[in-house]
Parts: structure tokens; sequence; C-alpha cells
């Protein structure tokens, strides 16, 4: 009974394990296969007809090429640069300087970037904006994701910090380095793995962002690939799968790439790597 009782509960588990990664596989291999189905629609099947003219028809769309490749690009890659040039000075600075409550600050300052986010923050966001002349241009929704994700950014990344040992740079300052050359030559090489994670995750967040870019941005030329992307809806509101499909799996692939040649490069660790 007991060796039963054992072979059912691992068949349970199992079958429900089973489940629920057909859950999440079956939407992936679906978008995999629908952009080159000539007759595509919500089954999960082979494409037939196999057809490449649904990634023609969507590069003929200039509103969105442009969207997906330029200002997507601009908009994701500007804040990933941001957020993790100022989230690693940040967190350096936490860590190494004797501040009373740093540690509460830091849980403060990500309490308060999750709890006042969305419609919430898009009011006093959007007047902010407004009165710095930044309504309708790339650099006023960088900014504003980069203020949004900063907060977590370096809660992340002041674990990369802490893990370096205060030797290094006690060695280093006896040797007569500068405080940037301290940071540069030894902080700087150590953390470089938190920093990628940094970077990757802010340029996911920001890539299929639509809210901020929607509400600040007005000109159709200045507009990102996930507000694009309804270009590809009919009058009616109603999606044409077989190019929103294949403009979803071209969307998905500047992200994909990043993240495989970070993980090669460089590899992921939310946690530092060199403990004292």
């Amino acid at each position: 009974m007991r060796l039963l009782r054992l072979v059912l509960t691992r068949a349970t588990f199992y079958a429900a394990a089973a489940i629920f990664a057909a859950l999440f596989a079956i939407p992936l291999v679906w978008l995999l296969f629908a952009p080159f189905d000539a007759r595509a629609n919500l089954a999960v099947r082979l494409p037939h007809p196999f057809t490449l003219a649904n990634f023609g028809k969507v590069f003929a769309n200039a509103f969105a090429v442009r969207a997906l490749f330029q200002n997507s690009i601009i908009q994701a890659g500007g804040a990933m640069l941001l957020v993790t040039l100022l989230a690693t000075l940040a967190a350096y600075a936490l860590s190494r300087s004797p501040i009373r409550g740093k540690d509460l600050l830091s849980y403060g300052l990500v309490l308060f970037s999750s709890i006042v986010t969305g419609t919430a923050a898009m009011v006093p966001l959007f007047l902010l904006i407004y009165s710095l002349g930044l309504i309708d241009t790339q650099l006023g929704v960088i900014l504003v994701f980069t203020g949004g994700l900063l907060p977590a950014a370096i809660f992340i990344m002041r674990d990369f910090v802490d893990s370096i040992p205060r030797s290094y740079e006690e060695s280093a300052l006896v040797a007569g380095a500068s405080a940037w050359g301290m940071f540069k030559d030894i902080a700087l090489p150590i953390v470089r793995p938190g920093m990628m994670v940094v970077a990757v995750w802010t340029f996911v967040n920001v890539w299929g962002g639509f809210f901020v870019p929607f509400i600040l941005l007005r000109s159709p030329s200045n507009m990102p690939a996930s507000v694009a992307i309804y270009s590809f809806y009919t009058e009616g509101g109603t999606p044409i799968i077989t190019l929103t499909t294949a403009y979803s799996l071209l969307y998905t692939l500047p992200v994909l790439a990043l993240y495989l040649f970070v993980n090669w490069r460089y590899g992921f660790r939310f946690f530092g790597g060199i403990k004292s």
C-alpha cells in the first residue's frame, strides 16, 4: 500500500507538472508556427500552407518597421544605459558610505516604487514631463522609465557591490589609487555580471512597456513597437492574426538575442560573485 501510494503521488505530480508545462509551452509553439501560416488562426498547427508573405507585409508597413527597429531600440537602449550606470554608481555609494539607515532607505525606495506605479503615477509624471517640455519626445519616455526602474536596479546592484571585500579597496588605497581609480579598477570588473543583469532586466521592461509611451507620445514617428502593433488591427479592433504574429515574432528577437549574448558572455547571477 505504501508503494502504491508513492506511485500514485508521483504520477499525480508529474501529470500536474506536464499540464502546467503545456499551458506555458502551447502559446510559444503557436507563436513559432502561426507567422509562417497563410491561414493562421488561434489553433496550434503546422503551417499549411507555409509562407513568408506575412513578413513581407509587415516590412511593407513603414510605421511598424520604424517603431521596431528605431524607436523601441532608442527608448529601451537609452533607459538601459541610464539605469545601469546610475544604479551602479548609487549602489556603490550606498554600500561604501557610512549613512545611517541606508538599508531602510533602499527598502523604502523599492517599496515606494512598486506601489506608486501605473495610472497612480502617470498623472504627476505627465505634468512633470509637460512642464519640462518633453512631451512627444524620446527623452521624456526614457527619463520616466529610468525613474521607475532605478530603485529596484539599485537594490539588485547593492548585493553585487556588498560582495566585494573591503580589503581589495584598502590595498588599492595603500598603493595610491584614487577614489575613481579604485572604483574603475577594483569594483567595476567584479560587479560587471550584476550590471549585465540590470541591463537586460531594464531593456526587457522598457521594450515591452506600452502605457508610458502611449500617454507621453503624440507623433506616430515616435511610437515604439509595443504601440505600433495596433496598426495590424482592423478598424473594428480585431487583430489580423497572420500579421500580428509575424510582427510579434520579430518583436521578440532583439530581447532574445540580447539575453543569449549576455548569458554567453557574462552569465546571469542575481547575487555577488565574491564573499568576504
